[in-house]
């Protein structure tokens, strides 16, 4: 069925601002008390009414999200097509997924799902050619709130242990099995969190956790990090602990073996930037190795061959190199693929290094010998991004994805030797890139430098500055938002919308020197970029300030917040999810102390508390201003950035308001921080998210 349209012609729609504004002004929010809670930072004394909220197991939280959740649904249910959307998302969603297959033993495993199934099942195939199921986490419960967060073999492929997530939370438990008979075979292991997984031959593996703190486990601080050993057959009270702990005091820590499971690599990092990198000898017995010591670079083990260890870093060269070194001697580093003009990172398989690069956000790939000769470049089937090329040393066939904003994801199969590609699994989506066009664009930020976004819409587009058109980014943590399918975007720009997604300063897009140029004191720069690619496309006439909506999470929620108190009149809609919106107590909760590469925190210094505090969302909120219509997500299980700076900003924002436009919190129960939603939550999500702007931007009914 074809997909009905929302803006084609002003005959067809009508804006309703009219009737919209009087609605609203008819708003009640509900009751949200105000207490006399205030703290002094460097003699400066800043009130924080609602801090209350922040403690997510009081009575009192409980039943203030119940008002809002029921104040919400009911704005929300008044949107006449809100119904219309979320059967245009079902029907687009409805298609067979498939994941890139992997070889694990004697089977070929692949993650599918059939359309609309909660979670993805994995599935196996055995050298016959036979197929079964291995895992279906849709069965771990009985809402698919319950997700697996990833599974792990040893080398042979007989053992397998698998991590699953309860209604989005990063506390995981692993669950142990006989990968052949696949029976459970051993103790679950809980209370797992930021953790990898790593076999030792059969005997058992190593993993990460914190201890679980007392209080709130969804949001007290969680910042000692220990890796342990699990010995198959033994309770979990006799793990052996590895590192971490009062005596090794580190925010975070992983260890792993490399595939010849020689060498024990320990990374411990303080933030989410720099790290220090230590390696266990295991066939000599040797104490941990110190190779790389302080944070002020990021430094990981790609592979191992004998004594020499492959490392790709960002030491003495921001956009990263790979080098080797001989274990024998760690001080000295070969560079083996040099720094170039374009980010680089490294995967391996079939004998070989395929170094990626991101050229302006678009990916192009090398398949290199060891020795950091060239085979040959290879030959991707458009501009956008490529993922995969990952694979044992052994396979001569490994696999690829690729995709962009109007290119649904494909899989291809990769020939190590002749560099032929072939499609392996193109989806089925209902929809048709012919039809559809993504233009890069750069355009000048305030201090005068040059940022490039993408901007993807459906052909014959007019620039009449009438199209509904979304601001989306995230500006931090070396995040780089490369090309990519989404078939909410699709049903979006099928409706005639604009998606438009600038890479901003604080991203990874162009190496260390971009993510440090939006970081701490320089922080405002991100926004600056934000705001200074909304005013291009008003500009150009591709939108106006009455049909564009800013969006993003996590620090993209910072974004939007900071954006809508810095410039309430760029945008109509603002849609901040699970955003991190009180940077003066945002490292008080779970592992946000973690953040402060990038934000540094208000203990800093008083310049840092000034800068911080001048455009902290939840501190920047004002009487007297009309702000977007703003609908504020979050998950109430979200321990990554606790939904308190959800609900605290959404409560100043309501009392504040200074017009008609309506302030709405959206919470998800059995909801985290994105990670493991079904697929009906994030379908209905979505429905809302999307008809909620075109209803704000004037539309009253579609096509």
């Amino acid at each position: 069925m074809k997909i009905r349209s929302l803006i084609l012609s002003t005959g067809v729609l009508f804006l309703a601002s009219c009737a919209t504004q009087t609605m609203n002004q008819q708003l009640t929010y509900p009751e949200t008390k105000k207490t006399e809670q205030s703290d002094a930072y460097f003699g400066e004394n800043v009130s924080d009414p609602f801090r209350w909220l922040e403690d997510d197991m009081a009575a009192d939280t409980k039943d203030w999200v119940q008002r809002q959740v029921a104040f919400t649904n009911d704005y929300l249910a008044k949107i006449p097509f809100r119904d219309q959307i979320r059967q245009q998302l079902q029907n687009i969603w409805n298609y067979e997924k498939l994941g890139s297959p992997f070889k694990e033993g004697d089977y070929t495993y692949f993650y599918k799902n059939d359309g609309l199934q909660a979670q993805s099942v994995l599935y196996r195939t055995d050298k016959n050619g036979n197929t079964e199921v291995f895992l279906d986490p849709n069965k771990f419960s009985s809402d698919g709130t319950t997700s697996l967060s990833g599974v792990s073999f040893n080398k042979k492929g007989n053992l397998a242990a698998y991590r699953i997530s309860e209604g989005g939370s990063d506390w995981n438990k692993i669950i142990v099995m006989d990968a052949i008979t696949k029976k459970v075979i051993d103790v679950t292991i809980e209370n797992v969190k930021f953790s990898g997984l790593s076999w030792k031959g059969e005997e058992g593996f190593y993993y990460s956790s914190y201890d679980k703190p007392k209080g709130s486990a969804l949001s007290a601080k969680t910042d000692t990090h220990k890796v342990y050993y699990h010995k198959l057959g033994t309770p979990q009270t006799e793990d052996q602990l590895i590192s971490g702990g009062e005596n090794f005091k580190r925010r975070y820590l992983g260890a792993g073996l490399t595939d010849d499971e020689r060498f024990l690599v320990l990374s411990a990092s303080n933030a989410t930037s720099g790290n220090e990198l230590y390696i266990k000898d295991i066939k000599n017995n040797t104490d941990f190795i110190p190779v790389q010591q302080g944070y002020d670079y990021n430094t990981s083990v790609v592979d191992s061959k004998g004594d020499e260890i492959f490392m790709i870093t960002d030491k003495n060269a921001p956009n990263q190199k790979l080098v080797k070194m001989n274990i024998r001697k760690p001080g000295v580093w070969t560079d083996i693929i040099p720094e170039t003009a374009n980010v680089l990172s490294v995967t391996t398989g079939g004998g070989y290094l395929f170094a990626k690069y991101m050229k302006d956000t678009v990916s192009y790939v090398r398949q290199m010998t060891y020795d950091g000769k060239l085979v040959r470049e290879i030959a991707l089937p458009g501009q956008g991004t490529a993922g995969g090329f990952s694979g044992k040393a052994e396979e001569k066939d490994l696999y690829y994805s690729f995709s962009n904003y109007v290119m649904p994801g494909t899989i291809y199969k990769y020939n190590v030797d002749s560099g032929k590609s072939e499609v392996y699994y193109r989806p089925n989506v209902k929809f048709n890139p012919e039809n559809y066009v993504s233009e890069q664009v750069f355009y000048t930020s305030k201090d005068g430098t040059k940022v490039p976004m993408m901007i993807s819409y459906k052909k014959g587009l007019k620039k009449d500055g009438k199209n509904p058109t979304i601001l989306y980014s995230y500006g931090g943590f070396n995040i780089s938002l490369q090309p990519g399918f989404s078939v909410v975007n699709a049903i979006w720009m099928e409706n005639g919308g604009i998606y438009a997604v600038p890479n901003i300063r604080g991203g990874g897009e162009y190496g260390k020197k971009w993510h440090d140029a939006g970081t701490k004191l320089q922080k405002k720069n991100v926004f600056n970029d934000f705001i200074a690619a909304g005013e291009y496309l008003q500009k150009n006439g591709y939108t106006s300030p009455q049909f564009m909506a800013i969006s993003g999470g996590s620090n993209g929620g910072l974004l939007v917040g900071a954006t809508m108190t810095m410039r309430p009149d760029l945008a109509k809609v603002a849609l901040p999810a699970v955003g991190v919106l009180d940077m003066l107590r945002y490292n008080k909760f779970t592992a946000g102390a973690g953040w402060a590469y990038d934000y540094g925190t208000a203990e800093d210094s008083r310049e840092m508390f000034e800068y911080l505090k001048s455009y902290s969302p939840l501190h920047n909120v004002k009487k007297g201003v009309c702000y977007p219509s703003t609908m504020v997500t979050t998950g109430d299980h979200d321990d990554r950035v606790v939904p308190a700076h959800s609900f605290k900003f959404g409560a100043e924002l309501q009392d504040k308001q200074s017009c008609s436009n309506p302030v709405l919190l959206r919470i998800e129960t059995k909801g985290g921080h994105g990670a493991g939603k079904s697929t009906e939550q994030q379908i209905n999500e979505n429905a809302d998210k999307l008809s909620f702007t075109l209803y704000e931007m004037g539309f009253k009914s579609l096509k």
